[in-house]
């Protein structure tokens, strides 16, 4: 398994629901490390580039709307595999299909204002981090404990 980076957002309703302690928590618990984070307001531009791949589908102006709503939190996780990993913790897009103790599982309540967002390939991870955060915002550190993780 490859040390790697990958991107997540908690999207506004974490916040309004005051989640974000919940599920930062979860993505520590798996071992993964907290590189960069980020409170902030998305302007359209940036939530346009963001979900560019989106655009001219039926759900895209308000995936936009809600993106730009409130403040979200961008985050950059480092790890082994970090970018499966985290797409396994998020779970399934869908919460009406995601797992029990996913993420999107246990928070997510409609698939409009889905909970967080995580790159779904390294690819994707590189773009996106670079999209949200310039090279010295992310610090990569080591707590000494790595033996026991």
């Amino acid at each position: 398994m490859p040390l790697e980076r990958s991107f997540a957002m908690l999207k506004p309703g974490v916040l309004q629901r005051r989640l974000v302690g919940e599920i930062l928590s979860r993505i520590e618990r798996k071992g993964l490390d907290l590189v960069a984070v980020k409170l902030m307001m998305i302007d359209r531009p940036l939530a346009g580039r963001h979900y560019a791949e989106h655009e001219g589908k039926p759900f895209y102006l308000g995936l936009i709307d809600y993106m730009t709503s409130a403040p979200v939190i961008a985050l950059v996780i480092e790890g082994m595999d970090a970018v499966a990993v985290l797409r396994t913790l998020c779970g399934a897009t869908a919460p009406a299909h995601a797992a029990p103790g996913t993420i999107r599982g246990d928070f997510g309540l409609r698939i409009e204002q889905n909970v967080i967002h995580a790159s779904d390939s390294p690819a994707s991870a590189a773009r996106e981090i670079g999209l949200f955060f310039k090279d010295d915002e992310i610090l990569a550190w080591k707590d000494g404990n790595d033996e026991w993780i």
